[in-house]
Formats: C-alpha cells, sequence, structure tokens
C-alpha cells in the first residue's frame, strides 16, 4: 500500500490501524533545534481524541503520544522523528458482524476490491483513529511556525443547515475550544449541540463545515505550476477521512461577481503591500500574498449510522446491515484540530521550500 507519506520537504509517513496496537509515525526533515513542546503536542491531541463529550465517540483512549527517535534534551536532532500512540480501549468484537459485509459509503468494497483481502475491525487503515498522527506532525509543525509569527484558527462554521454565518473578522476565535462543538458563537453553538443531540437520539449521524483562518503567512509561499499553495491545501484537506469539499477565499460565491467586484485592488500601506479586500483569500497565482489565508472544509455526515440499512456481502448477497459500537453523531468537533494539523503541515512544508525563507533561529544549537 502506498500513499502512506505526504510532504515534500517536511515529510510525514504514518502506519497503524485502528484497532491494532498502535498507531505511529516518522516525521521527516524537521530542522534541528526546534524547542519540542511536549505538553502543547499532547494538548493537541487531547483536542482530538474521543470521549471528550457526549457529542463524540465515546471510545476512552488516552491518546499519549510517546516519541522514540529524533528528539534529544527537549530539541529536535534533525533526524527523522519517531513516534507511536498506543491503542488501549480497542473493542475489535464490534465489528464481527462486518467480517463479510460492505458498509454502505465506507471503504470496505473498495479495499476489498483493490487489494483482495481488509482489515474489517474498525475499517482498520481507512479508518479516522489514522488522523492522530497527523496531530501529532501538526503540533510540531506549529512550533516551527509559531517561530515566524504565523497562527493557525480551525472552527466549526456549520452543522446540517445551522451556520455560522459571521464574518471570521467578527468572531473572537479564541473561544472556540471553550465549546464542545468548536463554535466560537455560543448561541449558534447551542444551536449545533442540540441538532446532533437529536441525531444521535435518532440512530443517524450529520455532517458540518469546518472553516480555517491562517494569519502571519509571508509573501512567497507556493510553488507554480502544479505545486501551488492553495492546492497543496485542497489535497491536504481532502485526504482527512469524510471531506467532500474544500473551497478557499470567495470560493464558489465568487461566480457570481463581476471581475471589477471581485478584483482585490492593491494598496501601500508603512511600505507593505496590502488588498482592499481579500477575495482571494490570501492567495494569488498559487502564491501567498500576504492578507489571510481563509478557507472551508465540508465534512459529510459520519457512515456508521445505528439504523438497519440494505447492503451486500463479500459474496454479492443482499443482506441487512446496522451499525454497533462507538462512533461518531457529527464528525466536525473532532476534525479542527485535524484540519488546523494538515494546514500547518501545508505551510510548514513551502516555508522549507521558499529559498527567501531563512530558519536561522534552529541552527544556534
Amino acid at each position: 500500500m502506498s500513499g502512506n507519506s505526504f510532504g515534500l520537504l517536511f515529510r510525514l509517513t504514518t502506519f497503524g490501524e485502528s484497532h491494532g496496537a498502535a498507531l505511529g509515525g516518522i516525521i521527516d526533515g524537521c530542522p534541528s533545534g526546534l524547542e519540542v513542546d511536549l505538553d502543547f503536542i499532547q494538548a493537541e491531541l487531547d483536542r482530538r481524541k474521543p470521549g471528550q463529550s457526549h457529542i463524540v465517540s465515546q471510545r476512552k483512549e488516552k491518546d499519549k503520544v510517546e516519541f522514540l527517535a529524533g528528539i534529544f534534551e527537549g530539541k529536535s536532532t534533525g533526524t527523522p522523528i519517531g513516534f507511536i500512540i498506543r491503542n488501549e480501549n480497542q473493542k475489535p468484537q464490534d465489528y464481527d458482524h462486518l467480517m463479510d459485509v460492505f458498509r454502505p459509503s465506507h471503504a470496505d468494497y473498495t479495499y476489498a476490491a483493490k487489494y483482495g483481502n481488509r482489515d474489517w475491525q474498525g475499517g482498520g487503515r481507512s479508518s479516522a483513529r489514522e488522523t492522530i498522527c497527523r496531530v501529532v506532525a501538526g503540533a510540531i509543525a506549529k512550533l516551527i511556525l509559531k517561530e515566524f509569527g504565523i497562527k493557525i484558527y480551525g472552527y466549526t462554521s456549520q452543522v446540517g443547515d445551522i451556520q455560522l454565518k459571521k464574518h471570521y473578522s467578527k468572531l473572537d476565535l479564541t473561544k472556540t475550544n471553550g465549546s464542545i462543538v468548536r463554535c466560537p458563537d455560543e448561541l449558534i453553538a447551542e444551536m449545533m449541540i442540540r441538532r446532533i443531540e437529536m441525531v444521535r437520539k435518532e440512530g443517524d449521524t450529520i455532517g458540518g463545515v469546518v472553516s480555517c483562518l491562517i494569519t502571519g503567512t509571508p509573501v512567497g509561499l507556493g510553488e507554480p505550476v502544479f505545486d501551488k499553495l492553495h492546492a497543496d491545501l485542497g489535497k491536504a484537506m481532502l485526504s482527512i477521512n469524510a471531506v467532500k469539499g474544500f473551497e478557499y477565499g470567495s470560493g464558489f460565491e465568487g461566480i457570481s461577481m463581476t471581475g471589477s467586484e471581485h478584483n482585490d485592488l492593491f494598496f501601500v500601506k508603512q511600505g507593505e503591500v496590502h488588498t482592499h479586500t481579500n477575495h482571494s483569500g490570501g492567495i494569488q497565482g498559487g502564491i501567498s500574498n500576504g492578507e489571510d489565508i481563509y478557507f472551508r472544509v465540508a465534512f459529510k455526515s459520519v457512515a456508521t449510522i445505528m439504523k438497519t440499512q440494505s447492503s451486500i456481502n463479500s459474496k454479492s448477497e443482499q443482506v441487512e446491515i446496522k451499525g454497533k459500537g462507538r462512533h461518531d453523531p457529527c464528525v466536525l468537533p473532532r476534525a479542527v484540530p485535524v484540519v488546523e494539523a494538515m494546514a500547518a503541515l501545508v505551510l510548514v512544508d513551502h516555508l522549507l521550500r521558499n529559498q527567501t525563507t531563512k530558519l536561522e533561529y534552529i541552527s544556534t544549537c
């Protein structure tokens, strides 16, 4: 199985299955001398872990990361960083009934067709639990970005038809993590929570949107033609389980605007180039222009539901199937840190690619 690595110069390779002994990864290309804040990394994992509230999966995992290599006396050594997160609360028996059955809208059928076999215990490699490795690497990437003054803010902006319509500049994004649904608007957050509770009682699931804001990005990140910054961000987001769409800047709404309405006009303030508007989403020609980068990521409803559905088994026989075990009624609350992590991986990779970017701060050890 190929396709388990992401990034060019700052590269993450992940391994492991949902109900195996552990998941883990190798981060290759992290510059030496970076102070690795273990408490910060664990805090990022805690934002993603199951069981943190009543509106997410009740699987109980500590999700404690163990670093095996690449860190010495609290700093990166420049060699590959190896880490694992042990699975402590596996319940593969919850999936015994799926041994020979393909779940609707899951990867069961496509994995079996491609590889000739599959790990039916929680989806194995296709499980969203794999994203835990991305959060570890993303946290290290965030520590690098911090040195450049680059910040990433993800938040839930829509659950079903309940939408947070305020512009990000009108939100206090420091309140995001104070909400179990990760929405910074208290009123809208409460409506979202009620909606998730309702679909959970019905044995169903619901999707939504994670919005993300990146501030402090320097001008010049992104490589034409095929490694445009927004293209790499799009690939990063679409690699996340359950993601069905990505748009940046004005996105699909921009098609209704004329060129004169959509164009971001330049001006100079205190010697720096800015734009009066930011329909471009901070990226022009695939290269960052110094303005805020913002984008939206659409997540479908979780495929496992506690209702009886029609499907087929490996013999192509028609069968009925009903979900069991511990599953998220809505992936959004736990997806926010994953979106941030993938954005961080992209930005660090492009920082390292950018010949004008200096990393002198980590060469003094």
